[in-house]
């Protein structure tokens, strides 16, 4: 069975903001997560996943584009299974504006 792919939407006029997820660490989850984004066409600007000091879960940060689908898609994030909380945050966020210096 062949996977059809939405189109991307344009992006143009949307600002950007970052999800912080909370998740169960073990493999598999990063590939849950871009899956879903994938199927949906929604595109991900950024991608940082660090664990936490307690090593069973880790942090995601996604920079992604507010556009009318990102209410949607918090919803269908929320539902995946190893999702513990899912955090918004400005595109201001300091996680990816620290990452910028190391790749301009």
């Amino acid at each position: 069975m062949i996977e059809q792919v939405a189109e991307p939407l344009q992006q143009q006029g949307f600002a950007k903001v970052v999800l912080e997820l909370e998740v169960n660490n073990h493999p598999g989850v990063m590939s849950h997560i871009c899956n879903l984004f994938a199927r949906r066409a929604f595109n991900v600007e950024g991608i940082l996943c660090m664990p936490m000091s307690d090593t069973s879960r880790s942090r995601i940060w996604l920079l992604v584009f507010e556009d009318q689908r990102l209410e949607q898609m918090v919803l269908q994030v929320e539902k995946l299974v190893d999702v513990l909380s899912v955090r918004r945050h400005g595109a201001e966020h300091e996680v990816f504006e620290r990452l910028e210096k190391f790749f301009h």
